[in-house]
C-alpha cells in the first residue's frame, strides 16, 4: 500500500515555491485512521498547504477554505482553464446549505443522493469562497463523500476546497497513494494514504437551473435525474 517512508517528515512550513522538497506522507488504517496523523494534516491545511487524500472516487486534491495559492497550485497540477466547476468537499449534508442555494425540491434530490458519489452544481451563495466559483454562472460543486478516511479529515478541519486528482491527458482519477508520492511529491505538502481510494469517478449532476443536467456519469446512478 505504501513506500517505506515516515509518517513524519520535515518542518511544517509552506511551501508553495520551494522546488524538489518532498510531501510529508501519511499511511493511516483505512477502517480506523490514527487522529494523530490526521491532526497532523489538518496542521498542514491550516498553514495553506495542499494535499492529495483519498476518496469514494479517487484521490482529491484539497485546500482550505479561500486558499488562493493553493487553488491556483490545483490548476498548475491539473491544467485546468477558468471555467473549471472546483468542488467543497463537506463531511455531512447540513453543511451544504451554507455554501449554495437549495430550494425544496433541489433540497430533498441531494439530502437523498448524500453521502455517495455524486458532486452537484449549484448557485453559490454570499459564504462560498469567491475565489473557487465559476466566472460566469457564479455556481459551485458540493458533495459528501461515503470514505472513511475523507470524512475523518473534514471532521477535524471542515469543507474543503477540492478537485478530483486527474493528470493531464489523463480520463481516470489516481487511485494508489504511493503513486501520488512518487508523481506529485514535489508539488505538493502531504499524501494521505488508507489504501482504499475508489476508483471510479462521481456522477456530476447541474441542479443550478430549472431542469437537472447530468454532465458527466460516473459511479452514481443517474437514472433520477434523467428525463
Amino acid at each position: 500500500m505504501a513506500p517505506t517512508l515516515a509518517a513524519e517528515r520535515g518542518p511544517l512550513r509552506r511551501r508553495s515555491s520551494i522546488v524538489g522538497v518532498m510531501a510529508r506522507y501519511f499511511d493511516v488504517h483505512p477502517a480506523n485512521p490514527q487522529p494523530r496523523a490526521i491532526s497532523q494534516v489538518v496542521a498542514i491545511l491550516e498553514a495553506g498547504g495542499l494535499v492529495a487524500y483519498p476518496t469514494d472516487s479517487g484521490y482529491a486534491l484539497g485546500t482550505k477554505l479561500g486558499n488562493a495559492d493553493g487553488l491556483q497550485r490545483i490548476r498548475s497540477i491539473r491544467g485546468l482553464g477558468p471555467g473549471h466547476h472546483f468542488t467543497l468537499v463537506c463531511s455531512e449534508f447540513a453543511q451544504l446549505g451554507q455554501y449554495v442555494q437549495m430550494d425544496n425540491d433541489v433540497f430533498r434530490a441531494v439530502k437523498a443522493h448524500t453521502p455517495g458519489a455524486y458532486t452537484f452544481i449549484l448557485k453559490a451563495t454570499r459564504e462560498a469562497p469567491k475565489v473557487m466559483l465559476h466566472p460566469k454562472k457564479k455556481t459551485v460543486g458540493v458533495r459528501v463523500p461515503e470514505h472513511v478516511t475523507a470524512l475523518a479529515l473534514l471532521r477535524e478541519i471542515g469543507p474543503l476546497m477540492s478537485s478530483s486528482l486527474i493528470l493531464p491527458g489523463q480520463e481516470d482519477p489516481m487511485v494508489e497513494g504511493w503513486e501520488v508520492l512518487e508523481e506529485l511529491g514535489s508539488s505538493l505538502d502531504a499524501v494521505l494514504d488508507s489504501g482504499d481510494a475508489g476508483r471510479e469517478l462521481t456522477t456530476i449532476i447541474d441542479l443550478s437551473e430549472d431542469e437537472p443536467v447530468v454532465t458527466r456519469t460516473g459511479a452514481g446512478d443517474p437514472s433520477d435525474f434523467e428525463a
